[in-house]
């Protein structure tokens, strides 16, 4: 018997990021989770770590110059149709970066203000924040920061649902089209609420919309690597041509599937099931 491959191409979806040598974050992540939703998944490096479900033992960058090297590159060869960035590590880089999108992007782009990891180590230096707010910000069609992130960069504690709005206001007013506060750090027993931010819709009350979004709650240690995943959703769903909330939705859904379907290849924290929707198929 002879199988035939389809013809269609999938859309290229790229993830500016870090490396994560156990597999379970950063561009390992992302590349899975695109791949899995219907994407071609692409990388620009920016930093190389060390790591394990244990924690981050080590962090070498390349110079910022390559990074932006990788990022011409990967544009002047493919239609980039959906993007996210994650790790950026440094100022530099991230300079480097803002620079090159500045003048090409004309994709959705997702932006996840990774600054620590899941173990407690930095993975945003302290004097790139700045950095990070002046330059990424007003490029994100969707900045996605969980709590600790959303404290950062909203200046203030959050611990409850008027917390929660008033911190998305304060980070729209960065200059992101969107945010997306995720509920994962909160504590609670039931669903997980994720807050989605929307500029004020033209002729209204000049108030952002801001919509809870529910997910059920999964009871798994096996987390590392959910914020890069979803992020990587929700730029592949953008890259396959949904908007905005119906690509955040159905990114939270396999996210909720793949943790549903988390294991522990390791020691430590293991990742969310990437391969989740295929696994459940038969083939």
């Amino acid at each position: 018997m002879t199988i035939h491959a389809p013809h269609a191409t999938p859309p290229c979806i790229l993830t500016i990021a870090g490396s994560d040598s156990g597999g379970g974050a950063g561009i390992q992540a992302d590349l899975k989770a695109m791949t899995v939703l219907g994407g071609f998944g692409m990388s620009v490096i920016t930093a190389l770590t060390a790591q394990n479900g244990l924690g981050v033992t080590g962090i070498h960058a390349p110079d910022a110059e390559f990074v932006a090297l990788q990022l011409t590159t990967v544009l002047d060869g493919f239609p980039v149709a959906g993007a996210k960035t994650g790790m950026l590590f440094s100022a530099s880089i991230i300079e480097a970066v803002a620079k090159v999108l500045d003048a090409r992007k004309n994709f959705p782009l997702v932006v996840d203000p990774v600054s620590v990891s899941q173990s407690g180590h930095r993975l945003l230096r302290e004097d790139a924040v700045d950095a990070l707010v002046r330059r990424m910000l007003p490029l994100a069609d969707l900045l996605t920061p969980n709590r600790p992130e959303a404290e950062m960069l909203a200046g203030m504690d959050i611990a409850t649902e008027v917390d929660a709005r008033e911190a998305v206001r304060r980070i729209l007013s960065m200059g992101p089209k969107a945010v997306l506060l995720k509920g994962g750090h909160f504590e609670g027993s039931g669903d997980l609420v994720d807050w989605l931010g929307l500029p004020p819709a033209p002729g209204g009350t000049g108030e952002p919309d801001i919509i809870p979004l529910t997910q059920p709650r999964v009871d798994t240690p096996n987390n590392h690597g959910t914020g890069c995943t979803l992020s990587a959703a929700i730029a592949t769903c953008l890259g396959l041509g949904l908007e905005l909330r119906p690509a955040v939705e159905r990114a939270q859904r396999y996210l909720n599937l793949c943790l549903r379907e988390s294991y522990t290849p390791g020691k430590g924290f293991g990742p969310p099931n990437h391969a989740a929707p295929a696994t459940l198929r038969e083939f």
